[in-house]
């Protein structure tokens, strides 16, 4: 099987941690089966370019450690061409998924990238399956791309999503029943498990007698950051030895450092720069709980790698998150509630938690995931060549449907 993926959810020069759930999935899937990234890159005249991509022009010579990938660029304006990049994007990289000669398109992002793909598969005359992440059906900037979103979903061979959560999200806006299902997401297992707390933070610098809790993702507000510093900055009476560490990188940085000086908690929230996968799980290990106050989300992968660590996790009820912890593991509240939050940071550091439970409850890793996309292509591609029409992909394997 020759697999195409079409996307912008990958590892970049400049962001090289992006994508990780596709990056990691893929590595494996590549030495199953012939497998090529093309990354389609929207390029804006050099007048127009925002100053937030000032400095941070992508490498299209990068390259990536076990994966195939080619990086694109298509003419695009801010804002202005956003109903129309999918097209855009189709004809910059159609030649090349051509040349390509692909059995089947897998895709990640539904808009613009998922359109795109749509558009060379219907070219090509080649089946295509669509994964859908989270904010590309939670975050729709206008009704031109819902329109067109929800016409990638009615069209698709299958569509694949990320939680339970945004497969009936996905089936709400025409994915159809028969043709879609959710792979949850995994982690590396070898490097996400239980480790020593005190050798951790030793590595890290971090006193043994600190009550630590660790947030690890993008810097940004709708992370619940705002509420994290929050919720932190009022527990500092009462826990005087709590120190929160915030690991990453992203646009909120300067007001994040903003929100810590007004809350006067410099002497108990650090920021950390984003680091590698060991490092991040250095992090997991030296913590007593880790948190994801996030106003959104689909399966986030830090939740997934604390767990399997054996570290309980405070994280807000949104999206797919119900779906991999419950109390056992830690405790769900409420989004931009940050006396709930501080709440439940309480009881967390307050109970005893047995590390080896929490890690024996959630071991699914990446080989599980990998196995299941492929599991999904080739039912897909049998079918596609076969001509059935029938309404069960029943070689597929799943974790949710």
């Amino acid at each position: 099987m020759r697999v195409a993926v079409v996307t912008r959810y990958f590892p970049t020069s400049h962001e090289p941690w992006a994508g990780h759930s596709a990056y990691q999935t893929l590595k494996i899937l590549a030495r199953r089966c012939e497998l090529k990234v093309f990354y389609p890159e929207s390029q804006y005249p050099s007048f127009l370019t925002p100053k937030s991509r000032t400095g941070r022009q992508l490498d299209f010579q990068h390259r990536v450690e076990a994966v195939q990938v080619e990086y694109i660029p298509y003419p695009a304006l801010p804002a202005i061409s956003r109903p129309f990049n999918g097209f855009s994007a189709y004809q910059s990289i159609l030649s090349k998924v051509r040349a390509y000669q692909p059995d089947i398109l897998l895709n990640y992002i539904v808009y613009p990238d998922g359109d795109a793909a749509l558009r060379v598969a219907k070219a090509l005359k080649v089946p295509f399956v669509v994964t859908a992440i989270g904010s590309d059906l939670n975050v729709i900037p206008d009704p031109v791309c819902g329109w067109l979103t929800r016409r990638v979903l009615r069209t698709a061979d299958f569509t694949i999503t990320v939680s339970g959560d945004l497969l009936r999200t996905a089936r709400g806006m025409g994915a159809p029943v028969e043709r879609s299902s959710a792979v949850l997401n995994g982690c590396d297992t070898d490097i996400f498990h239980p480790g020593n707390r005190e050798d951790a933070r030793s590595i890290l610098g971090i006193p043994q007698d600190a009550e630590v809790i660790v947030y690890v993702g993008r810097l940004d507000m709708a992370k619940g950051l705002n509420e994290l510093v929050t919720a932190v900055a009022s527990l500092r009476n009462k826990r005087p030895k709590l120190h929160a560490w915030i690991v990453g990188d992203g646009p909120a940085r300067q007001p994040l450092s903003e929100a810590i000086s007004a809350q006067n908690a410099s002497s108990s929230v650090s920021l950390a720069p984003s680091c590698s996968t060991e490092n991040v799980a250095a992090w997991m290990a030296a913590s007593d709980l880790v948190t994801l106050p996030s106003y959104r989300e689909g399966c986030p992968n830090v939740i997934v790698e604390a767990l399997a660590a054996g570290r309980p996790v405070v994280a807000t009820n949104v999206g797919g998150i119900p779906e991999l912890m419950d109390e056992r593991s830690g405790r769900l509240v409420t989004p931009k509630d940050s006396i709930a939050l501080a709440t439940a940071l309480d009881e967390v550091l307050s109970q005893s938690w047995a590390t080896s439970e929490i890690a024996g409850r959630h071991s699914r890793n990446w080989s599980d995931v990998s196995a299941d996309v492929e599991n999904i292509l080739v039912a897909t591609l049998e079918r596609a060549r076969s001509g059935r029409t029938g309404s069960e992909l029943t070689a597929t394997k799943v974790t949710v449907s």
